[in-house]
């Protein structure tokens, strides 16, 4: 099963960042099925400080177009999108209004 890594940033405020835990404790059940029916089969995102670092194990045919795409089309998903863009920033050299950056691998053991 591929995986696929990102990286992204929080505000560095600590209250924003509880928050922003406080809601992936309770993502809205329209993003999981959005996620899952991109054929992401496994997701962790974890933090230190305000960096965040997400795995995703996604299916052989996983497209990240056409998640993009469907995700577009959602308006429960652009909603979520738009309140969780009130907790991050981007990533200093990310182009406008990218989010989470994908992480090259450089060392497998």
């Amino acid at each position: 099963m591929p995986r696929l890594c990102f990286t992204l940033d929080l505000k560095d405020d600590v209250t924003l960042i509880a928050e922003y835990e406080a809601y992936h404790e309770k993502v809205w059940p329209e993003v999981k099925e959005s996620i899952t029916q991109a054929g992401i089969e496994q997701m962790e995102i974890y933090r230190w400080g305000n960096r965040l670092f997400m795995i995703m194990e996604v299916s052989k045919d996983f497209s990240p177009e056409r998640k993009r795409e469907a995700d577009a089309a959602n308006p429960k998903v652009q909603a979520w999108e738009e309140l969780m863009w009130k907790y991050q920033q981007a990533l200093p050299g990310a182009k406008e209004g990218e989010k989470w950056q994908s992480m090259k691998k450089i060392f497998t053991l």
